[in-house]
């Protein structure tokens, strides 16, 4: 009988797998995720709940080898709070520190120093500024703010002043790019690995009106770099070459491409979100297009060029969500997990890792209160804790 059991134990382990996500919500909570997949269906369930990241986590970046999750809070009253958790083997979340900041954070790096994790990173949406911190957390002070200004307005009603949405670390670890949603740039920084300051290289402008949001480096097999830029307002993806130079990166935009089919495009209210790459596949979400019926939008799919880089649409897949601001895949790229913002869902979707297409929705789960269409309410972000 035992033996019996042990064989049924490890056929139960080939055909199960258990996995653990965590998801983020605007209106404060942080939540553990608990996904079981047999062949090609699955379950997910929320199984815990933690506070500890102000009133509106936006925000949060994952380190799996040290098990430590960091979250940014967007709160937009003048005052926020960053804060660095402790990831239990079952997903589970236990405060660490914290730092009591001015809010407004969408976006937030670890970056620096000896380990490349010294210092933080922070991308400020309406005080127009990043922001700089020295860990730990706890007492942790202001160590540099860049604020932005903008000649002219630019020629969307949300270019009004500088947007930064983003602070992305290079491979090399040794620069920052800034997308900045309102000047239609993607601005460099300089990093002093030592002592964390921050020096400004040239920025690099995009097309009027594109509204960058956030980048994704992406390098070929013969070793060539490229920069992908996910563009808001213009609802597409641009390709830029990458060469670092005299202490700074340069880039050059070599191509643009709508989020949306040949022939077709977004309406009044379609905001293109997040940007992600895996092995030679581009992938953008795009908000409010319900491209596949009611409260389903979409997943705008590209090839990748081996060797030059260029991007090239391959199809729109669904998101199984309504305005599907986040999205992840694991490690070995056969999930997609999408976390729809005013559905506040989180979709497990499969996925072809020859084709780089997606398919059937394996598992699906509501994450707190659902949110209201075009508000800042909702899901805010959901990663992976392999």
């Amino acid at each position: 009988m035992l033996r019996l059991a042990l064989l049924a134990g490890i056929g139960l382990a080939k055909g199960v797998l258990g996995v653990n996500l965590i998801a983020s919500h605007f209106s404060g909570g942080i939540y553990t995720l608990s996904l079981t997949t047999t062949g090609t269906s699955g379950t997910i369930s929320v199984t815990s709940q933690t506070n500890g990241c102000g009133t509106t986590p936006g925000w949060i970046e994952l380190y799996s080898d040290t098990r430590k999750l960091y979250c940014f809070d967007e709160s937009w009253t003048g005052r926020g709070q960053h804060a660095e958790f402790n990831v239990q083997n079952d997903g589970r979340l236990s405060l660490a520190s914290s730092l009591q900041v001015s809010g407004n954070s969408v976006h937030g790096i670890l970056y620096g120093g000896p380990d490349g994790r010294s210092y933080i990173a922070t991308a400020e949406y309406s005080p127009s500024t990043i922001t700089t911190y020295k860990l730990p957390l706890q007492g942790s002070r202001v160590q540099q703010t860049e604020k932005f200004t903008l000649a002219r307005r630019g020629p969307h009603q949300r270019q009004d002043v500088p947007h930064p949405h983003e602070v992305h670390l290079d491979p090399t670890g040794k620069f920052i790019l800034v997308p900045d949603l309102g000047a239609d740039l993607i601005r460099v920084f300089r990093i002093d690995t030592n002592s964390g300051r921050l020096t400004s290289c040239a920025s690099h402008a995009t097309g009027a009106g594109d509204g960058p949001r956030h980048v994704k480096f992406w390098k070929s097999e013969s070793g060539k770099e490229k920069v992908f830029s996910l563009n808001e307002l213009g609802n597409s993806v641009s390709a830029w070459d990458v060469n670092y130079t005299n202490d700074c990166i340069s880039l050059t935009r070599t191509h643009s491409i709508s989020t949306y089919a040949p022939g077709k495009k977004g309406g009044a209210n379609t905001k293109a979100a997040e940007i992600r790459t895996f092995g030679n596949f581009l992938y953008a979400s795009n908000r409010a297009d319900q491209t596949f019926g009611n409260s389903q939008d979409s997943i705008a799919i590209y090839t990748i060029d081996p060797t030059t880089g260029a991007i090239a649409w391959l199809e729109a897949a669904n998101s199984y969500s309504y305005y599907p601001r986040t999205f992840a895949f694991n490690k070995n790229g056969t999930l997609v997990a999408i976390g729809g913002q005013t559905s506040s869902n989180v979709a497990i979707v499969a996925r072809d890792t020859a084709t780089g297409k997606l398919g059937n929705l394996v598992a699906n789960v509501q994450v707190g209160q659902k949110g209201r269409a075009g508000e800042e309410d909702g899901l805010s972000a959901v990663v992976w804790a392999e």
